[in-house]
């Protein structure tokens, strides 16, 4: 399901920094955890980071101390803060945004992704 739109993807050099930013394109209601998954070319989807509404983060190791996840549960966006930029950070980053009642109906909605490319 695509009812999200990322942006704020690029080209950074080595060490720089990128915001990305995600919003929904459509009502999404009961929005728990959001989050940012990642997929360089002929690699498996990765989560990066993800929020649940009360604040919690998770984050992979191996952007941990340089990357951070925010969100506004008001608007139900969430954005990723990029800091000391790799080249292996390179990929087509997606959004993504669990609702649902129980878990037993949870509901992952998905954006077209935005791509980032860390080269110099």
């Amino acid at each position: 399901q695509v009812q999200l739109e990322e942006s704020g993807g690029g080209l950074v050099q080595p060490g720089g920094s990128l915001r990305l930013s995600c919003a929904p394109s459509r009502t999404i209601f009961s929005v728990y955890t959001m989050g940012w998954f990642r997929q360089a070319p002929g690699k498996q989807r990765e989560l990066v980071a993800a929020i649940t509404k009360a604040g919690s983060t998770n984050y992979a190791d191996s952007v941990k101390g340089r990357f951070t996840i925010s969100r506004d549960n008001a608007k139900n966006t969430v954005a990723l803060q990029m800091d000391s930029l790799k080249p292996e950070d390179t990929a087509v980053y997606y959004c993504h945004a669990d609702s649902g009642r129980d878990a037993f109906h949870v509901n992952r909605y998905w954006g077209r992704g935005t791509q980032v490319t860390v080269s110099s």
